[in-house]
């Protein structure tokens, strides 16, 4: 592992325990578990990446810290979102390589191309970005979710927004999945799409899970 990507990996660690608003102590006990190592807190903390407590028990980023974590979150996220939803590989293990070698440029024009994704394939939130507040600011989104669709009306699934991992498989067995198109038939008593052939009926929450392409035609 290279010297950069063991920086960022260490970031990324405590943005993770950031989010989980975790204990600050922990957080010192958790990244030295993980072998961070004394030298590399010593370098983070004159970069002002982290900054440590006066008696070194605890450890926290700066919002230099924060900035930069955030935008390995983003990146990671976006990239399970991308090979998930448009590739179909390996999103996680796939994704841990991607943070580290992409430009914030890329990564927005991943999130352009996306739809502006809000949740990873986790139903993890990933971190808005400036293209993010210029689409919302500038145009509606071209992302809808199914559930918004008019009865009759066709539209290509764009991405599936999922809560757990158990939702995810379920959503995955009925065959919904990003690229194939979607006609819904019925809203009440529960909804009913078309997809390849078959009925698929659905309760609403997962039907707002499905997010589709909006006012543009079928493949």
């Amino acid at each position: 592992m290279n010297h950069k990507r063991e920086k960022d990996e260490h970031i990324e660690r405590l943005y993770y325990m950031k989010e989980k608003e975790t204990d600050s102590t922990d957080a010192l006990k958790t990244a030295m578990n993980g072998n961070m190592d004394f030298g590399l807190i010593d370098e983070l903390s004159s970069e002002d990446m982290i900054k440590l407590s006066a008696d070194g028990s605890k450890i926290k980023l700066t919002k230099k810290g924060a900035d930069y974590g955030r935008q390995i979150i983003r990146a990671h996220r976006l990239a399970e979102r991308l090979l998930y939803d448009v590739l179909g590989g390996d999103f996680e293990s796939g994704a841990c390589e991607f943070e580290h070698i992409v430009t914030p440029e890329l990564v927005d024009s991943i999130c352009i191309l996306l739809g502006h994704p809000k949740l990873c394939p986790h139903g993890t939130p990933i971190p808005e970005g400036q293209c993010c507040r210029r689409s919302a600011k500038t145009a509606h989104s071209s992302v809808i979710p199914l559930s918004e669709l008019k009865i009759g009306q066709s539209a290509r699934i764009a991405y599936v927004n999922c809560k757990s991992d158990q939702q995810l498989h379920k959503i995955n067995g009925l065959h919904l999945r990003p690229g194939v198109t979607a006609t819904l038939h019925q809203k009440y008593p529960t909804f009913v799409v078309e997809c390849e052939g078959s009925n698929i009926a659905m309760d609403e929450q997962i039907a707002s899970s499905i997010c589709v392409w909006k006012g543009l035609d079928p493949l």
